[in-house]
């Protein structure tokens, strides 16, 4: 309440300043009529000097005397008409309408922009809240029982569906059957049944054991994800810490991790994830797409004035993205750090880049304590590049930042 009484007020003084400019310069301006009848009386005037000099005639005095006179009359009456108050009628319909227009425009754009009722939050606060809002987030279990409807088979052709149907019953029989399973779970997938495809997928990790390969628990967490209508549960969150563990350059889990994030109150976390694999590529990668349809929104959330990468840049972590990583959970740390790194190691291995990349690397694993690595790409930076002067100050300045020789 204390928030709309100090707005209501403030807005109240910006109106009431507006009306008295508005007031005050009509109480200070002139009609143009009063310029007139002030030229000519100046002009009676100047005509009373030109006859007691001689150089006006009486007759051609009187005539001037006359004109003037006449326009005198029309200036004043067009000054008595200023002054019947029009233009002041006209002034005050002018400030109300700007104070209609400053207030209901403020409000409408807080209540468009601003969250009524919502109490300001320091970083540290919204970072509980966050951590507090995914702790207790909704089950798999709710999320998918909170959709309605059942999943629809019309597009798939009858014989299709039957086919299903009999692989359904073979599984059935046989529940041991590895291959069974994961054709299984491929065709429900496929009818859009992916709460059974998820089943099937888990009682395919199970019977895989430790034979299970990133894949088969990549896919898993897709499938719970879609059962769940895009929403990442606990339960999905966990299979995705899982493939990460396994894998942290997967990119298909780093970009649902993102999103779980976002769902929790973590956009910023999410824009650093997200921008790299956007870096990273490739372009036809599967989540390129989504990605690239939401980053924006997101940036805004975290109030990120950015500006959309090319995809495959493969531009690395700078060393204060790395330094930002303090205050991550272990899982988004080892996302984010080792994948970044890690993804541009790799590309200078084999594709090579510009110096300012090499230096970046440089940097990032200095950060990351990781010195006798930063020595070693160094080295293999300056012989990359061999006698080229600039590139050799890019490398001497971050040698010397790192700690290096």
């Amino acid at each position: 309440m204390l928030f709309w009484i100090i707005t209501g007020g403030l807005t109240l003084v910006v109106a009431a300043t507006l009306v008295l400019a508005l007031a005050r310069g009509k109480a200070d301006a002139r009609p143009p009529a009063a310029y007139d009848v002030d030229i000519y009386r100046d002009q009676l005037k100047e005509v009373e000097r030109d006859v007691a000099r001689g150089v006006l005639a009486g007759e051609d005095a009187a005539r001037v005397r006359t004109e003037i006179s006449r326009r005198i009359l029309a200036a004043d009456a067009a000054l008595q008409q200023a002054d019947t108050g029009h233009t002041g009628r006209g002034n005050t319909v002018l400030a109300g309408g700007l104070v209609a227009v400053l207030v209901a425009g403020s409000f409408a754009l807080y209540l468009q922009l601003g969250a009524p009722g919502y109490g300001d939050l320091a970083l540290k606060d919204r970072i509980a809240m966050s951590q507090e809002l995914r702790e207790d987030r909704p089950s798999q279990a709710t999320a998918e029982a909170s959709l309605s409807g059942a999943p629809s088979v019309s597009e798939q052709p009858p014989d299709y569906v039957a086919l299903v149907q009999q692989l359904r019953e073979a599984v059935a029989t046989r529940p041991d059957d590895i291959q069974g399973h994961r054709l299984l779970s491929q065709a429900e997938a496929r009818l859009g049944n992916f709460t059974a495809a998820h089943v099937a997928q888990a009682k395919l990790i199970t019977l895989l054991g430790q034979d299970a390969v990133v894949k088969d628990f990549s896919d898993y967490a897709d499938l719970l994800i879609l059962a769940a209508g895009g929403y990442v549960s606990p339960e999905a969150e966990a299979v995705l810490e899982r493939v990460l563990a396994m894998d942290p350059q997967d990119g298909a889990a780093r970009y649902y991790f993102g999103l779980m994030l976002s769902q929790t109150g973590r956009p910023d976390t999410t824009l650093r994830i997200w921008d790299q694999l956007l870096r990273e590529g490739p372009a036809d990668a599967a989540w390129i797409a989504p990605i690239s349809s939401q980053i924006e929104t997101i940036a805004m959330r975290a109030g990120v004035n950015y500006a959309v990468p090319n995809v495959g840049t493969g531009r690395g972590p700078s060393a204060a993205d790395i330094e930002a990583a303090d205050a991550m959970s272990p899982a988004e740390r080892l996302e984010m750090i080792q994948g970044m790194v890690s993804g541009l190691s790799d590309r200078l291995a084999t594709d090579g880049g510009p110096v300012e990349d090499w230096a970046q690397l440089i940097s990032a694993l200095g950060v990351l304590g990781q010195m006798d690595q930063a020595a070693a790409i160094l080295a293999n930076a300056r012989a990359v590049f061999g006698n080229d002067p600039s590139a050799a100050d890019i490398l001497a300045r971050v040698a010397d930042r790192v700690g290096l020789e």
